[in-house]
């Protein structure tokens, strides 16, 4: 586990309880093959929004969803850095 990860897990999420209603947000390259990996990584696809940057090269993508535990969080991150260009916030 990446040590930024392993710090959120350890920092922020443990001390939740759960489950967990959890606030994604990821800005990905205005590319319909990433905006359609990012959204493959959310357990739902009901909730999603998406907004446009000014100069339409990204698009924000949040979700709302409901976690199990910490590491299913972890996992949808970790899983997210493999796409290039694509940062979660």
């Amino acid at each position: 586990m990446d040590e930024k990860f392993r710090k959120l897990k350890t920092t922020l999420l443990e001390q939740e309880k759960w489950p967990l209603l959890y606030f994604f947000k990821f800005i990905v390259p205005n590319d319909s093959d990433k905006i359609e990996q990012v959204k493959e990584l959310l357990p739902t696809k009901d909730n999603l929004s998406f907004r446009t940057s000014r100069d339409i090269r990204y698009i924000a993508i949040s979700s709302k969803e409901v976690m199990p535990d910490a590491d299913s969080i972890i996992d949808v991150y970790e899983k997210a850095a493999e796409i290039k260009g694509v940062i979660a916030l």
